[in-house]
């Protein structure tokens, strides 16, 4: 597996060790206290499988994160991290929680992490469970952007596609009845508001 100018190389920490934090425990009381993050295989023509890198707040659901890309390596999973970490208040409590897929496991990843004071959480192996949320999504965005076009023609299409659907619908329109049948953008208006005014 390419990984461009990052190392994929795991931690000498065997996978089986790492901490599950969450188990399976989404609830929280305020945004950036809880992250999930998860990529996606895209089929296209042209271009083959291209790869969607996410992290979603659990309190809103909102997608907060994401990056599109021709390859699935670290520099993926790093530059979702980087996107997300400019647009949101990090808090000592804050973790993230992902698979133990090479990518969120090198020492790269590891080491930012560390840097930004996130704590890691990781699903157990073949356990999709300890995702649930991220994996909602994944069922919604292959059922709802990804399925009714059976193969996109190349990348430049299927970025401009997923742009829409994160962005425009998921985030701004989709209602969950998890958040009392309201969108992730308005759960988060709502709660900021609801900082504000304390």
């Amino acid at each position: 597996m390419e990984s461009g100018t990052s190392t994929t190389a795991a931690s000498k920490t065997k996978v089986e060790q790492r901490p599950n934090l969450f188990k399976q425990d989404f609830s929280t009381t305020g945004l950036n206290q809880k992250w999930t993050a998860d990529m996606n295989y895209i089929q296209t023509k042209r271009n083959g499988w291209c790869y969607l890198s996410t992290i979603m707040d659990l309190h809103s659901r909102r997608i907060i994160g994401y990056s599109f890309s021709k390859k699935m390596n670290t520099d993926l999973v790093l530059k979702t991290l980087e996107s997300t970490v400019k647009n949101r208040t990090i808090t000592g409590d804050l973790i993230i929680h992902t698979d133990l897929g090479s990518q969120y496991t090198s020492d790269d990843y590891s080491q930012r992490l560390t840097e930004l004071h996130i704590r890691h959480s990781y699903s157990r192996k073949g356990c999709p469970y300890d995702n649930a949320p991220m994996e909602s999504f994944h069922a919604s965005l292959k059922k709802e952007c990804v399925y009714p076009v059976p193969v996109f023609e190349n990348y430049e299409t299927a970025a401009a596609v997923l742009f829409e659907y994160v962005h425009a619908f998921y985030n701004r329109k989709r209602i969950h009845s998890s958040l009392g049948y309201q969108t992730p953008l308005q759960v988060e208006i709502a709660t900021l508001t609801s900082q504000m005014a304390a």
